[in-house]
């Protein structure tokens, strides 16, 4: 059985050009020819061909390339022996794409967010609010801890959809604790503390695990820390101690 010029081509992935220059160099003379003249190859050719295209992947010249096959067409080279170069080049090249894949994993978890969006989609999810305003700091503060390295891993993963549906759930937060305190609910008071806890479960779903301590050191932070207390005194005026409060009694309902 014999195969045209574009059939090979098809099934190797090559172009017919390619085919072409392979014979004009004499790499790859198809066995026959039809009565019109045109190329016709072999199931041998097919093998040759495969060969070829190996070695051309690890990036041999093709007079390398017919130097090899050459040595094995006239015996001077060991099957055996062809069989241990290939095995040892392609273990070269399996470990030097895992050393690539491990470098780009490095670099996506080296970013000081992982939220990959657009300027247009960053400003679709969070509106005017900068989701890396406060980046740099986290990884100054945190950046040699596991916690940090969690977060930096989950986030990388998130897509748009998912940052969406992560900003949905931190406005219909923010809409029910400034209503809370509208009511004139105190931090001990039961809603309060339900909140509080819906708060430290969302960070431990979407960023990390965050226990009642850890909880409660953010807490602290986000009335000790002048922006993030702007941030959420930006919902409502006396917002972040109140949460710092709730967030302390909630700890202590649940650990005492």
């Amino acid at each position: 059985m014999s195969y045209s010029v574009g059939q090979v081509a098809g099934f190797a992935g090559v172009t017919v050009r390619t085919l072409h220059h392979y014979d004009d160099i004499g790499l790859l003379v198809p066995s026959e020819r039809s009565h019109a003249g045109h190329r016709r190859y072999s199931d041998a050719d097919l093998d040759r061909l495969q060969q070829i295209l190996f070695y051309r992947e690890l990036g041999f010249p093709l007079d390398e390339v017919a130097a090899l096959l050459e040595g094995l067409a006239t015996g001077t080279s060991d099957p055996r022996a062809h069989l241990r170069r290939q095995h040892e080049l392609l273990t070269a090249r399996i470990e030097k794409l895992q050393k690539m894949a491990a470098a780009v994993e490095h670099a996506m978890e080296a970013r000081t967010m992982g939220i990959n969006l657009t300027p247009e989609e960053k400003f679709e999810v969070f509106g005017d609010k900068d989701p890396e305003q406060y980046a740099q700091e986290a990884e100054q503060r945190w950046g040699g801890t596991e916690t940090y390295a969690e977060s930096q891993r989950r986030a990388a993963r998130y897509t748009k959809e998912d940052w969406k549906r992560l900003q949905a759930e931190v406005d219909d937060w923010s809409e029910r604790y400034t209503a809370l305190m509208a009511e004139g609910e105190p931090p001990t008071g039961e809603r309060a503390l339900d909140l509080a806890e819906e708060h430290r479960r969302h960070i431990g779903t979407w960023y990390y695990e965050c226990p009642y301590e850890m909880h409660q050191t953010l807490g602290d932070m986000y009335v000790s820390d002048e922006r993030f207390k702007a941030f959420y005194d930006s919902m409502r005026p006396g917002l972040a101690e109140h949460l710092r409060d709730a967030i302390k009694a909630n700890a202590a309902r649940h650990t005492s």
